[in-house]
């Protein structure tokens, strides 16, 4: 089954009076439970394609279906419900709350969707991305992987089928790069489609499927 399929999705800017092509005509079909790396030098489009493939942004053309519901022409309001429903975001920066604890800030989201705040299922979370000894914590008292652990347990409380990372390994050494990498590879063992965006072959390595974009265009994609 395909969770993310695009055909023929293309994205045009306006910079000033210069029109920028972010992405030309790309088709992609990521089945459900599927691990991917996204790659490909600076400029090359790999944001936007993640913007477009989690309804924060909208295409010039081209077509767009997410875990079954067609997104291409939908109304903002509708977006905000796929997002919130279907997709979990990290990012490079943690954008941690910096006056939340650690439980708070896994927990916000919750709110935001309008659900109860579940406190059985946050400390769930919590074990889950290895942070149950910070719950009460907060953001300034953790490293950086520590707070990157607490991004990616923010993305899973709505329970999403898809996790899109752009470049969460990008303000971390290696050490503790490889180690979040990790708990992305748990995160796919338990059933998670994941796309990932990242600037290290290494890391991009470890995905089932390495997919290369350049000026646009996807160029060829190589499977384990």
């Amino acid at each position: 089954m395909k969770i993310i399929e695009a055909a023929g999705l293309s994205k045009t800017y306006r910079r000033g009076s210069e029109e920028v092509c972010a992405l030309r005509g790309v088709d992609l079909a990521i089945g459900q439970g599927e691990f991917v790396s996204l790659v490909g030098p600076s400029g090359a489009g790999k944001t936007a394609l993640m913007n477009l493939l989690g309804c924060l942004d909208t295409p010039t053309a081209g077509t767009l279906t997410i875990d079954g519901v067609e997104v291409t022409g939908k109304k903002e309001a509708d977006l905000v419900k796929i997002r919130r429903n279907h997709i979990g975001f990290v990012f490079q920066q943690f954008f941690l709350i910096p006056t939340l604890t650690v439980a708070e800030n896994v927990g916000l989201p919750l709110i935001f969707a309008g659900k109860p705040y579940d406190n059985g299922k946050i400390g769930a979370i919590l074990d889950r991305v290895g942070l149950s000894h910070r719950a009460d914590h907060l953001p300034s008292e953790l490293s950086g992987g520590e707070m990157q652990r607490v991004a990616i347990g923010r993305a899973l409380v709505n329970d999403p089928r898809i996790i899109l990372a752009d470049e969460p390994t990008g303000n971390l050494d290696s050490v503790t790069a490889a180690g979040i990498y990790g708990l992305f590879e748990e995160l796919h063992r338990q059933g998670l489609t994941l796309v990932i965006v990242t600037h290290n072959p290494d890391l991009a390595a470890r995905a089932g499927r390495v997919i290369a974009i350049r000026d646009g265009c996807l160029e060829d994609a190589c499977r384990k």
